[in-house]
């Protein structure tokens, strides 16, 4: 099996696009229910936690030597990941504020800004908007489909079931790799995705 996870990390190291979509496929669900059950069912930490492992992961594959599965050097990640959100939430407790996600990203992603905009918020909405539709059409199969159904074309998560022929917790699971896949993508090019995306 570990010489299964090295083969893996070795393409992905070498940037290879049906690995990477593998690496998702395979860790993101089992990582999502890793945290779930450490979460005491609290989906959205849960979710946040599976993303932000996996991207770290991205980041640090250089440092996997396959002493352990690709699974447990993950849930690793995954434990501190969900400290780190743990003292943030309660730290950041009082000053926390709630975020349409599906507004911001529409706006950023139509290059909206309002009439009485200055021009540079004109400029850099524009500029955010191209940067994020290059990356929505760079990603692998549906994934970019799936972000512009969800946040530009605001169907709900069970059109996007449908439309996939699949189950609505299917469409659920592929909605957040999808996000995931695209903050990855934003952060492998050098683009800050807190700048892009909530």
């Amino acid at each position: 099996m570990q010489q299964d996870d090295r083969a893996l990390v070795a393409r992905l190291l070498a940037g290879d696009d049906d690995a990477f979509r593998s690496f998702f496929d395979e860790y993101f669900d089992r990582l999502y229910r890793f945290a779930l059950s450490r979460t005491s069912g609290r989906t959205d930490l849960a979710e946040e936690a599976a993303q932000r492992t996996l991207c770290r992961a991205l980041r640090a594959l250089q440092q996997y030597r396959g002493e352990a599965s690709l699974f447990t050097w993950l849930a690793q990640i995954c434990r501190n990941e969900l400290a780190d959100l743990g003292e943030s939430e309660r730290r950041d407790a009082e000053r926390q504020q709630s975020y349409d996600a599906s507004e911001r990203a529409r706006q950023l992603a139509e290059g909206v800004a309002s009439a009485d905009a200055a021009p540079a918020e004109r400029a850099q909405a524009a500029v955010a908007s191209d940067i994020l539709r290059r990356a929505l059409d760079a990603l692998p199969g549906r994934y970019g489909d799936i972000l512009e159904w969800k946040y530009l074309e605001d169907w709900s998560v069970q059109q996007i079931a449908a439309e996939l022929g699949a189950s609505f917790e299917s469409a659920q699971s592929s909605l957040a790799r999808a996000r995931l896949a695209l903050r990855s993508a934003l952060v492998a090019s050098g683009i800050d995705w807190h700048e892009l995306l909530p």
